[in-house]
């Protein structure tokens, strides 16, 4: 279908207009992981990310990208693919949004808004997260540079307790040439946390909801990954298992701006710890402690 760029004008691109979120939301989610590596650093040998104080951490990205595989799993359209989860045979960002073509109706009126729009009705991750769309434009040396601000928030996840890293030796084959007998087996090194109990929190921002065309019904997609966030996501470093949801923790506020500032509903998780160094679940103790008429919907 061809799409002018007087009918997109028209129709004011956006997704489930009639549904834009109305009530902020804030979230959280608790998650253990056992003998696994939840998030290499490259920077450092692929370990497992820490602070300097030694507590384990998975960055926003990595949860970002993981939330993404499952809008994937679920049948969405996102913008932002991993290279071995792409499914529209583009194999860069500048090639899929080129291939758009109520992006190229705006590109070509040379519309910023109606891009921006175009992209968020297009791509479920750029309507929640936002995207920077910066390409050069082959045929002019000004290229393209426009930013969607999203309305899903994402921090970083941190254990409760310091992390305990280990390391195994390993021999890996890989042997490339045939009669290339010195280089069929290396030596390497694995790195894992054997226990932890790491959070992370989030938010979702009503005023940009309603700029991206984000809905209820994309706030029940972000639900869903949340909860299911580590499933289609086993590798050598993450074995099926190692890594699950204990607990997802949903505050629906009654108005766009919130009852309470984020920060005071997400001080309102606590996780008591009956026994240090513990690798049992049942060891810890995750609650909250609630504010007069918001209490979180809880899945575990």
């Amino acid at each position: 279908m061809n799409y002018d760029i007087k009918e997109i004008k028209k129709k004011k691109v956006r997704i489930n207009n009639m549904s834009t979120l109305k009530n902020k939301i804030d979230f959280a989610v608790v998650f253990s992981v056992r003998y696994a590596n939840p998030n290499g650093d490259p920077l450092n040998g692929n370990r497992p990310r820490t602070t300097l104080d030694g507590y384990g951490e998975v960055s926003d990205v990595c949860i970002k990208r993981k939330i993404r595989n499952r809008m994937q799993d679920m049948g969405y359209d996102i913008f932002v693919q991993s290279e071995d989860r792409a499914t529209d045979g583009y194999d860069s960002l500048k090639e899929r949004a080129d291939n758009n073509e109520q992006i190229a109706a705006a590109k070509k009126a040379k519309n910023r808004g109606l891009y921006a729009e175009a992209a968020c009705k297009s791509w479920l991750d750029v309507r929640s997260f936002g995207q920077v769309f910066a390409f050069k434009d082959k045929n002019s040396t000004a290229g393209i540079s426009i930013s969607v601000r999203g309305p899903v928030s994402v921090q970083s996840a941190y254990s409760i307790e310091p992390a305990e890293v280990s390391e195994m030796q390993i021999i890996k084959s890989v042997n490339g040439e045939s009669g290339d007998r010195k280089g069929r087996d290396t030596m390497a090194i694995k790195h894992r946390v054997d226990f932890g109990i790491y959070v992370f929190k989030g938010s979702i921002n009503c005023q940009l909801a309603e700029k991206t065309g984000f809905s209820e019904e994309d706030a029940e997609v972000i639900k869903e990954a949340l909860c299911t966030l580590f499933e289609n996501d086993c590798s050598a470093a993450r074995p099926d298992g190692s890594m699950e949801v204990l607990k997802m923790f949903w505050w629906k506020h009654n108005c766009a701006n919130g009852q309470y500032s984020s920060a005071k509903i997400q001080r309102t998780l606590k996780i008591d710890i009956k026994k240090s160094r513990s690798s049992d679940i049942n060891d810890y103790e995750i609650y909250t402690e609630d504010y007069p008429n918001l209490k979180p919907e809880i899945y575990e």
